[in-house]
């Protein structure tokens, strides 16, 4: 979960993608209520806070309405529920087709352990990260997914504020933490919120150094999800596929790996004082 993005065996859900599937569902159903209370895309989205223009993309299917127009769409049109209740389905639609379960997986989690070797991972990004990694994309995202995903990804880090607290930690390689993707003012912000989120009392962030010749990470990224029951998944991700593992002898052999590669990385404090380090050089 990188940078929440890199999809496959996990699930390719086409028909939630906006322009079908449940986004469409939702569009056709605001339009319907939305004519049977007798308004025109002007007025209800004056009333509901919203251009005309984005009332047309939502009942088209072409945009993912947020959470807050379905709210407020549900009230100026007397749903009783009706819009609420596709709220959290449509929610999902935001992600990437092949990251939508890990989310479902990541909300729930009483503990998650993430390994990075790519890029800083998205829970720990700044906004100004999140396009500068977006826009790198190739092919090129349109501006409505960017703005989309950006979206999709700020609202997972609500994880930090959420009690009980989930026991959180992060492996990121130095090389990441060097990356100025975006360009050095960009670099600078995202490593002042990593020192910013690494001083919550459930959370570790350990660097691992470049000059390391023992590294049990040499297979590549990986996510450890556990629920409060105790299942454990480890979600691998790569070049736009992913697997999500639920054999225990499969995900205890990742578990495995992880607690050999926090020993080999720098410690917390370590990790605090290389990273200031950093931001010194900046």
């Amino acid at each position: 979960m990188e940078h929440e993005e890199q999809g496959g065996e996990l699930g390719e859900h086409p028909e939630d993608e906006p322009g079908s599937g449940v986004v469409v569902a939702f569009g056709r159903q605001l339009k319907a209520l939305r004519l049977r209370a007798g308004l025109d895309r002007a007025e209800f989205g004056r009333r509901v806070g919203y251009a005309a223009q984005s009332v047309a993309s939502f009942e088209q299917g072409r945009r993912i309405p947020p959470p807050g127009f379905i709210d407020r769409a549900d009230e100026v049109l007397d749903a009783r529920g009706v819009l609420t209740a596709m709220k959290e389905e449509v929610g999902r639609a935001q992600y990437p087709a092949f990251f939508r379960d890990a989310a479902r997986l990541e909300a729930e989690a009483d503990e998650l352990f993430l390994y990075a070797v790519q890029a800083v991972p998205g829970l720990l990004q700044t906004e100004e990260y999140m396009r500068a990694l977006l826009a790198m994309r190739r092919p090129l995202l349109d501006e409505d997914t960017i703005e989309q995903r950006v979206t999709a990804r700020i609202s997972r880090q609500d994880i930090f504020s959420r009690w009980p607290a989930p026991l959180m930690s992060f492996v990121v390689e130095e090389a990441v933490l060097r990356r100025p993707f975006g360009g050095r003012p960009v670099l600078r912000g995202v490593l002042e919120q990593i020192l910013l989120v690494s001083h919550k009392r459930n959370v570790e962030i350990q660097a691992m150094p470049t000059d390391r010749e023992d590294n049990a990470g040499v297979d590549g990224p990986f996510t450890l999800i556990t629920r409060k029951n105790g299942d454990q998944f480890a979600y691998l991700e790569v070049q736009g596929r992913s697997i999500l593992l639920t054999d225990r002898n499969e995900v205890r052999s990742v578990a495995a790996r992880y607690g050999i590669i926090r020993s080999q990385a720098l410690t917390p404090g370590e990790t605090t004082d290389f990273i200031e380090k950093l931001l010194g050089e900046l």
